[in-house]
């Protein structure tokens, strides 16, 4: 309650100490109620996560010689990349969302220029084969997870400035198109598919939303799977999950070792769980259980119930994301709306991979749950994401109430 007041109090100062911003008539300000079938949903999967993160994580922070032995070190970790990822997300709401469209552009370039960094020999910071990361003192940042956010607000802004060529294959497509091929080469060169495939689906996503001709994104999806079946194949790794996931169970010790354990946690857990903090295969079982393979963990302690409930929050969080976009379109704030649902698109697509993952219905990937995996980069960006869809909310209640933006 105390963050709800504290996002309300900051709407309603910010409201009323820029008269110039609002000049709506005698008497009128904006309103400061914010949405709360998105805004509790949300707080309850990052709090819900930070939960999560602890149990799953005793046993690797007890048994690492890095983390001092501490059984508390991810909590603590993940606690202050949480506190952090809140301050920053009141700090955006406060942002109007024409100063976003602005900044769009820029914030894709520094994010193009980000993934250039990481692949620097001696620079980009390379774990289990991949190259994702950039040392900042104790905290490492992954540029893939805010080339995400900044994906979905520049396919927004693009899409708004060429709403009269969506119907162009020339004009409207292609110059997107090498953009994101772009990013790809460099997401591929990590290598890091996943969040390949995440942006991808953000940017045909906001486009397919802004109306892009239906034959042709017709197409166009169906040249991108037959790029993304090229990709698999061609790459022996990636072959080698692909055949893990079809039966996993084969070389359970190899390429199934990670869905086998999933699979065998998910079993455990049954309807309601083993109990909170009783799960076996956290036990150095499971391999990555406090990022990737989270929801198992929660399959496993919490059983069928706990994973309902998880699958119901992201829904909701996911349908408010499209219904305050499509609002934000009909009151004709294009950019507001086609970020929001882009936003929508992300949260929805990444949510939906890692579960599949976790579940044995598609192959394993190294993606982590949106709001609840432990990492920095990624609760940052999806606490700046979530900011962005209320405060897209904020405005589309104040132009309803005829308070000028």
């Amino acid at each position: 309650m105390k963050l709800a007041n504290l996002f309300a109090g900051i709407s309603d100062r910010f409201a009323s100490s820029a008269p110039s911003r609002f000049a709506s008539g005698a008497g009128q300000r904006a309103p400061a109620e914010l949405d709360a079938l998105l805004l509790w949903p949300a707080l309850g999967l990052l709090l819900f996560g930070m939960v999560m993160v602890y149990s799953a994580s005793i046993a690797m922070a007890e048994g690492s010689k890095f983390t001092n032995y501490s059984p508390y070190f991810f909590l603590v970790r993940h606690g202050f990349f949480l506190a952090i990822g809140l301050v920053a997300g009141v700090m955006a709401f406060q942002i109007p969302v024409r100063f976003w469209q602005q900044i769009a552009p820029w914030l894709f370039v520094a994010g193009v220029v980000m993934l250039a960094v990481v692949l620097i020999p001696h620079v980009g910071r390379s774990v289990n084969g991949a190259q994702r990361w950039i040392p900042l003192g104790p905290v490492n940042l992954q540029p893939s997870e805010l080339m995400k956010f900044f994906a979905a607000l520049y396919a927004a802004d693009y899409t708004t400035r060429k709403l009269a060529d969506m119907d162009s294959f020339r004009r409207g497509f292609v110059p997107m198109a090498v953009v994101m091929m772009l990013v790809g080469g460099l997401l591929l060169r990590e290598p890091d598919f996943g969040a390949f495939v995440v942006i991808i689906s953000i940017a045909m996503g906001v486009l397919f939303l802004g109306g892009i001709n239906a034959r042709l994104f017709g197409i166009l999806f169906v040249v991108l799977l037959a790029a993304f079946a090229v990709l698999i194949l061609t790459s022996p790794y990636r072959r080698e999950r692909l055949f893990g996931f079809m039966d996993p169970w084969q070389d359970a010790y190899g390429k199934g070792y990670q869905l086998s354990h999933a699979l065998i946690a998910f079993g455990r857990g049954e309807w309601f769980g083993v109990g909170l903090g009783a799960s076996v295969e956290k036990l150095f079982y499971l391999p990555e259980a406090h990022t990737d393979f989270l929801l198992a963990v929660i399959a496993e302690e919490l059983g069928l119930v706990g994973v309902t409930f998880v699958i119901f929050l992201f829904a909701l969080v996911v349908q408010r994301a499209f219904a305050i976009g499509r609002q934000a379109i009909v009151l004709e704030r294009v950019f507001g709306g086609l970020a929001a649902q882009g936003i929508g698109i992300w949260l929805g697509v990444q949510s939906f991979i890692n579960m599949g993952v976790n579940m044995g219905l598609l192959p394993t990937k190294g993606l982590t749950l949106p709001m609840m995996s432990f990492g920095g980069s990624g609760i940052l960006a999806n606490c700046v994401a979530l900011a962005v869809l209320l405060r897209v909310d904020y405005e589309n209640r104040s132009v309803m109430r005829g308070v000028r933006i």
